[in-house]
């Protein structure tokens, strides 16, 4: 048994955007007010009864924020921002360093909770589970950077709801990509994608050179993290299409640098695509820059560059050491 799950810190997100949708609902002046507030309760749905509904139900209420997002019929409110721009430059001035604090505590809370909270037990009754100890110490260093932030700037109670509310709004449908994107490429690596890959490359190129080995790897890695915007679910369809066969079994590749290396070319392509909107569009979108893709444009020289250098580094290392 174990006093703190991560199924209780999923029902505080539950509860906090069914409160931001109850907000919607009941702001008249919202542009899209329904649209928006059925999007929030159908997200804050899989987290409150994610574990009770079967996983097809899930599945129908992500199509339907999914439609709700395509018909354009989740936007932000219309209404006043948060604090004017002069009320946060007299805060800053006020506050200087110490607004570091709150963001400084949720990693360090995050550090020693991980190797500590693990090892807390009360007879048979852990604190924690072992295996949940880095997910359960970052969401307790959220809930106490909250705190401290509430006590540093002695705001109202529901200050973090309202500008938390704003900040979701802000942010939008592109919250849920990451999570669309991640099962995506497990659907892909449980349907086999990576041996069709392996597949085509094998009778398009002579993968029995080694340096078009390392090239179809990293170009892999680094194209299906573009299309869908996380290296890590990239990484089983290619690892176990191109890297494990070609580079490890064929020429004798070290796996630890062959994924190592393999990680950092996907995360090239993390640069470069908007389907990584939490790298990408979200900052934007914050920053309100005309251009969304403002933030893409100004790293692909540099997401370029660092892709030919893992390349060069990945065939100079992984068949020598």
């Amino acid at each position: 048994m174990n006093l703190i799950t991560l199924e209780a810190f999923y029902v505080i997100v539950g509860i906090v955007l069914l409160l931001v949708a109850g907000r919607i609902a009941a702001d008249a002046a919202h542009p899209k007010r329904w649209g928006s507030a059925l999007f929030w309760a159908l997200l804050a749905v899989t987290f409150l009864f994610g574990r009770a509904i079967p996983p097809v139900v899930t599945g129908y209420l992500v199509l339907a924020m999914v439609v709700l997002a395509a018909a354009k019929q989740v936007g932000r409110s219309s209404g006043a921002p948060g604090s004017s721009p002069a009320e946060r430059t007299a805060h800053e001035e006020r506050l200087r360093h110490r607004l570091l604090w709150p963001a400084l505590l949720i990693p360090a809370t995050a550090v020693a909770g991980t190797l500590l909270l693990a090892r807390v037990h009360f007879g048979s009754v852990r604190l924690i589970e072992a295996s949940q100890a880095a997910l359960i110490s970052l969401s307790l260093g959220a809930l106490f950077a909250l705190g401290l932030g509430l006590w540093l700037t002695k705001a109202p109670v529901g200050t973090p709801l309202a500008e938390g509310s704003r900040l979701l709004q802000t942010i939008g449908w592109a919250l849920i990509l990451p999570q669309l994107l991640a099962a995506l490429g497990g659907i892909f690596a449980q349907a086999g994608v990576g041996e069709v890959i392996a597949g085509l490359l094998a009778a398009a190129l002579p993968m029995h050179a080694a340096f078009v080995a390392v090239l179809a790897y990293c170009g892999t890695m680094a194209l299906f993290t573009m299309i869908m915007g996380n290296a890590f679910a990239a990484f089983a369809v290619a690892t176990g299409g191109i890297g494990l066969p070609f580079i490890v079994q064929r020429h004798g590749g070290n796996p630890a640098i062959m994924a190592a290396i393999g990680m950092l070319s996907g995360y090239c392509g993390t640069l470069l695509t908007p389907m990584a909107a939490n790298f990408n569009i979200v900052p934007a979108l914050l920053l309100e820059l005309k251009d969304r893709y403002a933030v893409i444009k100004a790293q692909a020289p540099v997401a370029v560059v660092i892709f030919i250098a893992n390349l060069l580094l990945m065939y100079f290392c992984v068949y020598r050491f």
